[in-house]
């Protein structure tokens, strides 16, 4: 991706060395920590909390770790990416005749606070509707090239752009309507419509990937590099990494080839209108 030397979004709060304090949350997520990752895009934090990082959770104290200045690149990098997703979607919505709302990407460590709650890093990159904000751990990135195997900057790229996928569903009141249909839903069904929600913002992040290589910052196989990723976060293939078989009924995001389907099909079009997963027969 040719991303150095453009612009870098003003939208973006530093939070990184200050580790929110920890709070006690019932339940357990077991030692199964893909399937804990296999929620990072879009999920509620306030499900995923975690006090075993950072502060003591009797006493709301915060930590704080040094930042290491190699980030500060990869920092550059994600500023970057988040200003390109903003002049595309700009242009989008004012061909529209709508003024995009632009999202603040949260750059934190470890842990951090949000409208949504109090989340830790294990719950990967998320947006928070309630504050219209991105929350990345850019550690997360290092996770995406070792853990499941996606290496490369335009699969970093993906998961910022599928986070501001969400926001554009906020944006456009896609996620208020489909938390209240949940609400009023069983299980099975509130899981089919978080991962229609999830495929739309893959989606979504393939529309901005097509108006991406437009703007000439695409290199030869950053699209291979996102369709890997997309790929590598599928449910089925977390599932059955982490205890050898598949709950389809348990999906929330969607399965690999549904993923990259969806992705690719907002890559190929660049049409807003042809990503209605929620339409769909079989997303």
């Amino acid at each position: 991706m040719l991303w150095k030397g453009r612009r870098e979004s003003g939208n973006v709060e530093d939070r990184r060395g200050i580790g929110g304090g920890g709070l006690a949350v019932g339940g357990g997520l077991g030692g199964i920590v893909l399937l804990v990752v296999a929620l990072l895009f879009g999920v509620d934090p306030r499900t995923l909390l975690d006090q075993s990082q950072g502060g003591d959770p009797s006493t709301g104290t915060q930590t704080t770790r040094q930042v290491n200045p190699a980030e500060d690149e990869l920092a550059k990098f994600t500023r970057v990416v988040l200003a390109e997703t903003e002049d595309v979607w700009s242009d989008l919505f004012r061909q529209q005749g709508r003024q995009y709302r632009k999202p603040t990407l949260v750059l934190f460590t470890n842990q951090v606070s949000s409208a949504c709650g109090q989340a830790s890093a294990a719950v990967g990159p998320f947006y928070c509707p309630g504050d219209e904000k991105v929350y990345i751990d850019l550690s997360f990135f290092r996770e995406l090239r070792t853990q499941f195997r996606a290496p490369g900057d335009f699969a970093q790229a993906y998961v910022v752009a599928h986070e501001i996928g969400h926001h554009i569903q906020k944006v456009l009141g896609t996620s208020d309507k489909v938390t209240a249909m949940q609400a009023r839903a069983g299980e099975a069904q509130a899981n089919q419509l978080s991962v229609r929600l999830e495929l739309q913002a893959d989606f979504y992040a393939g529309v901005w990937a097509h108006y991406a290589k437009q703007r000439g910052i695409i290199e030869p196989g950053d699209f291979e590099e996102a369709l890997s990723a997309a790929s590598a976060i599928g449910d089925d293939r977390l599932q059955r990494e982490a205890q050898g078989y598949v709950v389809p009924d348990s999906f929330t995001h969607g399965s690999s080839e549904q993923r990259a389907r969806w992705f690719r099909r907002g890559l190929e079009t660049g049409d807003m209108r042809q990503g209605d997963t929620f339409s769909a027969r079989s997303p």
